[in-house]
């Protein structure tokens, strides 16, 4: 039986950051090994191994890691046997085919008897085969947005986040293939004791990210519209009401997701709520 949880990350980059700053938050603290390739917690038996992006799954596969934290869209280009087991909402993209601003692109079928410069050849296939499409696939690392500046290809199919690069390389966003977020994989064939320890980090995981999504939101309000602001509520259950040391006045407490907030701050104000305050939330155990 396995005592610790050997969990893969990228050695370095955003995703590694925000990997790590999660763990944080789930109150486990990782000893500094980033120019090492593994560094193991001090109070939760996992181990982290810094491996590059595109080896973990892999490695997952193999039973090198048990665990990796990968984009959605690596899981999917490298095809291995491992399996999605929590999206963790950080590192959003998407998989998209961009053409030269001013191509005269009007569908996928423009592609056809295209080049298509891309990292992501295998997603790439699969796209053009589900679309009927035959195109030559060019199959380059780096800076796939210069290839049809140099005249290297026709498009691309490349990462996306803000579009800022494409905009920069003169190309458009013509077709999303896939949206990507961070997410944890796991080996088809976890032993039972890694298997124990994964759910407990996926229980602080989910209360971490639950806590993200919600506000604690306080306010004051006269009695006599407690009722209809309780309605207009769409947080957890029942709201706490307390009355203040004013006559006539109460407190309410409850929990709401912040995008909830902002579509019924008008709403409270116009029902007399007062001194309306909103806090973050660190967990959240449903």
């Amino acid at each position: 039986m396995s005592d610790r949880l050997k969990v893969a990350v990228q050695k370095s980059g955003r995703l590694l950051d925000d990997s790590l700053r999660l763990l944080k938050e789930c109150g486990i603290s990782i000893d500094n090994g980033r120019n090492q390739l593994k560094a193991s917690a001090r109070n939760f038996p996992i181990d982290i191994l810094y491996l590059r992006n595109g080896d973990i799954p892999q490695y997952v596969q193999d039973g090198v890691a048990d665990i990796g934290i990968i984009g959605q869209n690596t899981m999917i280009e490298k095809g291995k046997a491992i399996k999605e087991v929590l999206q963790l909402g950080f590192s959003k993209c998407r998989l998209s085919i961009a053409t030269p601003r001013f191509a005269d692109y009007d569908g996928p079928q423009w592609l056809n008897g295209k080049k298509i410069a891309t990292s992501y050849p295998n997603s790439l296939r699969g796209y053009l085969k589900a679309n009927d499409i035959e195109a030559e696939i060019h199959e380059i690392s780096g800076s796939v947005e210069i290839a049809p500046n140099i005249g290297l290809a026709d498009a691309i199919c490349d990462l996306v986040s803000t579009g800022s690069t494409l905009f920069k390389n003169n190309l458009e966003e013509q077709e999303v293939m896939l949206k990507s977020q961070a997410c944890i994989v796991k080996s088809e064939n976890l032993a039972p004791g890694a298997q124990q320890i994964l759910d407990k980090l996926v229980f602080r995981i989910e209360s971490v990210l639950t806590a993200r999504k919600n506000k604690y939101l306080l306010m004051n309000a006269p009695d006599s519209s407690v009722n209809e602001i309780i309605e207009l509520l769409p947080g957890m259950k029942s709201p706490t009401v307390m009355p203040l040391a004013q006559k006539g006045w109460s407190s309410i407490h409850t929990v709401i997701s912040e995008d909830s907030f902002w579509e019924i701050i008008d709403s409270l104000k116009a029902k007399g709520a007062e001194g309306i305050l909103i806090i973050p939330i660190q967990k959240m155990i449903l």
